[in-house]
């Protein structure tokens, strides 16, 4: 893809034409390399999606990389702490509202919802409802860059959790969504939340769902072998996997015994 360029070692500093990440500092088991904070934009106006936590240098660092140039909005993904913590004391260092679907995370009288397209400097960005990680998620997809920023729903490494406010059915649709998005769209890469930029979007949805049902069918036979609670099966399904991130994955396998319950 002309003007892409990613980066070994790191996603800071990651880019297409128009849009380039500003990597926030609190890398961990959760968010990878850390928030990517993205800066959208082709001329002396800008939005900026996800400010990352309420970091003062993080955010001294995403403001100069504006190079003087006005942020019109600050966009959030979803409410979730690492991609809207700063966002209010963003708004007030660079004098712009905050929108996100959640109105809790708003500041200024504009929300989002799916279907809105926003336009800065004469780039359009096109808001897609993508509930599942969490039930306010959304992605943005950038036509001239044939570009769709994912937050949590889509990482750049590994996969992502159903947290506690989404839900694993609106997941499936959400990722179902995307990729019939990327293959219509002839979308050329996906613009994570966490981690390296995805060059090949269709190959990395499709990863996706196809994990997503692979786990489904490891729960069932799980249970099968008699797991029921949500350890047990965590036990049997994640024996593989550092017991550091078990948390996260009992908090996944309660969405998904929540799913199987409801089919």
């Amino acid at each position: 893809m002309s003007g892409l360029h990613i980066p070994i070692d790191t996603p800071d500093g990651s880019r297409t034409e128009h849009a380039v990440n500003v990597l926030a500092p609190n890398p961990g088991i959760m968010t990878l390399d850390g928030t990517n904070t993205w800066v959208i934009g082709a001329g002396e106006e800008v939005i900026v999606v996800d400010p990352g936590p309420d970091d003062p240098a993080h955010l001294g660092r995403v403001r100069d990389r504006l190079d003087g140039r006005h942020v019109t909005t600050i966009l959030l993904t979803h409410g979730h702490f690492d991609h809207s913590g700063g966002a209010r004391s963003f708004a007030a260092m660079v004098d712009a509202p905050v929108r996100a679907l959640d109105p809790r995370h708003r500041l200024g009288e504009e929300g989002l919802a799916d279907g809105d397209v926003l336009t800065v400097d004469g780039l359009e960005l096109h808001v897609y409802g993508t509930p599942g990680h969490s039930f306010d998620s959304l992605c943005f997809w950038l036509p001239r860059d044939g570009a769709m920023l994912t937050g949590d729903t889509v990482l750049g490494r590994g996969t992502t959790i159903i947290a506690r406010d989404g839900g694993l059915a609106d997941y499936l649709r959400s990722l179902d969504r995307l990729r019939s998005a990327a293959e219509s769209l002839e979308a050329r890469v996906l613009l994570p939340g966490h981690g390296p930029v995805l060059p090949d979007p269709i190959a990395a949805l499709d990863g996706y769902l196809v994990h997503r049902r692979e786990r489904l069918d490891q729960i069932r036979a799980a249970r099968a072998q008699g797991a029921r609670t949500p350890r047990e099966i965590v036990r049997v399904v994640y024996a593989d996997v550092d017991r550091s991130l078990w948390a996260a994955a009992e908090m996944s396998v309660r969405a998904q015994l929540d799913y199987l319950e409801r089919l």
